[in-house]
């Protein structure tokens, strides 16, 4: 079973090749879309790096959850309810969503997943 800072140099490999952005940019805190500028179509193709890189499979939505984000019965006026925040968190355990859940709007919610993250998610799924 690789180490954490394995996985976070592999995941920092696939990051580097998927969005074209230099090694330091790469760092535990830093944000997917908001540092990384990582876009929609590129998730597919991050997902795609890291189940070769560790021999896994990623369910999208386990890693992205836009059916929460996008369904009338977890958002109002463009925020995701008390009932929405609820089930990401339990979609989303190895994410950090207490900022998101101070300010919980849909258009921010890929402002938060952050590099240290998809570590957390990658070593649930290899001790799985």
């Amino acid at each position: 079973m690789p180490t954490e800072q394995e996985v976070f140099e592999k995941i920092r490999a696939a990051l580097v090749d998927a969005l074209g952005v230099d090694d330091d940019e790469v760092t535990p805190d830093a944000t997917l879309v908001g540092d990384l500028g990582a876009e929609s179509i590129d998730f597919l193709d991050i997902v795609f790096r890291l189940e070769k890189a560790f021999n896994i499979e990623i369910p999208r939505a386990e890693l992205f959850p836009e059916d929460i984000l996008t369904n009338a019965e977890y958002v109002q006026d463009g925020k995701v309810t008390d009932e929405g925040v609820s089930e990401l968190k339990k979609r989303m355990p190895f994410a950090d969503l207490s900022k998101f859940e101070a300010n919980p709007l849909v258009q921010e919610f890929g402002n938060l997943l952050t590099v240290n993250d998809m570590v957390r998610y990658v070593c649930s799924k290899v001790e799985a």
